[in-house]
């Protein structure tokens, strides 16, 4: 039976949460390859439950700095149409070192969140230092994209299990052509922090480690959005 009062009050909480989390963050004490995929390449796979494993608050800004949460909840706004899913959302914080836990989901709903690693694309960071330098959203750039993407279905590719993404900016809109996925890769392990004092490169996709992999999928899921900034 329809609950239209369960409906609006998950509605409220998650406008609510989403703006106690941009008010609290706003105090300073709180303070891919470029080669198309083909038929050939993508096989189906479906989304894996989420994780048991307790995710922290979000109640500092080491976790999501106040602008780029501002700037997420804002384009989750502007492309609220075009997202299906509005209760978590990803926030890649490629202001930050690739060395640190970056990619951000955070449930908007209870207003927790869990952090992990993530590589940026090897056109981005071209002497390899660790950090994004630009941003491009050119076939052959090899470059991480800025702007918010909606997740897509899932498949097995030439990287594994991946999950396609759809770039609703003009500064992304060509992702789904660039195959810029969320997969898994071993240069995006933790161990290679304490061998290299970073991650390693993509070719512009969103390369978490391989153990992390599950997670990301069953938080993310289909039609949520991805956002990603240098702010």
């Amino acid at each position: 039976m329809y609950d239209e009062q369960g409906e609006r009050r998950d509605r409220r909480a998650i406008l609510k949460n989403g703006l106690v989390l941009a008010g609290a963050l706003a105090v300073p004490s709180a303070v891919s390859a470029t080669q198309r995929l083909t038929a050939r390449d993508l096989k189906p796979m479906t989304q894996p439950p989420l994780p048991r494993s307790p995710a922290m608050p979000i109640s500092s800004s080491r976790v999501v700095r106040p602008e780029l949460l501002r700037q997420a909840m804002a384009a989750l706004g502007r492309n609220g149409s075009r997202i299906p899913h509005h209760d978590r959302i990803a926030i890649a914080d490629f202001t930050a070192s690739s060395s640190q836990p970056r990619f951000h989901f955070v449930d908007l709903a209870s207003g927790r969140s869990t952090s992990l690693l993530v590589s940026h694309g090897s056109g981005s960071d071209p002497a390899h230092t660790g950090y994004l330098e630009r941003f491009s959203n050119a076939f052959g750039s090899n470059a991480s994209s800025e702007g918010a993407f909606v997740t897509d279905d899932y498949y097995v590719g030439k990287h594994g299990r991946s999950q396609r993404l759809i770039g609703l900016d003009r500064t992304n809109n060509n992702a789904l052509g660039r195959a810029i996925v969320v997969h898994s890769a071993w240069y995006a392990n933790k161990d290679m922090i304490a061998s290299h004092g970073m991650l390693g490169r993509s070719q512009g996709c969103f390369a978490v480690g391989e153990k992390d992999l599950d997670q990301v999928f069953a938080r993310l899921g289909q039609g949520r959005m991805i956002f990603a900034a240098k702010v």
